[in-house]
């Protein structure tokens, strides 16, 4: 199937998606500030600018996109047909740049949870999901993944 969008509109609707203050960040910050965590948002001096840093429990929470950062085994993680080798290679390295983030971060001692995007998508997934952030937090698991794999 080809691409309803000129190269042009596609290149300018690819520009508008956010890296920080999505949807299902905010979403998962007002949940947390209202169960009574309190936390910093996008720390520049920890491996990888983690969404939320909560310093109290020495973890940094991560909130990624299904399709950005490759979530194994789910249906947002396609790969476009077009251009196949540019986004393959994209993807790899948007991976790769993960686990070192998460690499460094655990030889420091800090705590990591993922929530990826999957979770959050509807008020159903919300209501399942974003209890299980507050007991990976109150855990003393040291990585944390919201849908597990």
């Amino acid at each position: 199937m080809t691409d309803v969008f000129t190269t042009k509109k596609r290149s300018e609707v690819m520009s508008l998606i956010r890296a920080k203050n999505t949807k299902p960040e905010k979403i998962v910050r007002s949940y947390l500030h209202r169960a009574g965590f309190r936390f910093r948002l996008h720390n520049k001096k920890l491996p990888g600018t983690p969404d939320l840093w909560l310093p109290k429990f020495n973890a940094a929470v991560f909130v990624n996109g299904c399709y950005w950062h490759r979530h194994r085994g789910c249906k947002l993680a396609y790969t476009p047909k077009q251009n196949r080798s540019f986004w393959e290679a994209k993807f790899s390295a948007n991976v790769l740049r993960d686990e070192q983030n998460k690499s460094a971060l655990l030889d420091r001692g800090i705590r990591i949870l993922i929530i990826w995007e999957c979770a959050l998508r509807t008020l159903g997934d919300c209501e399942k999901n974003l209890p299980k952030v507050e007991d990976c937090l109150l855990s003393k698991s040291v990585l944390m993944e919201i849908p597990e794999n």
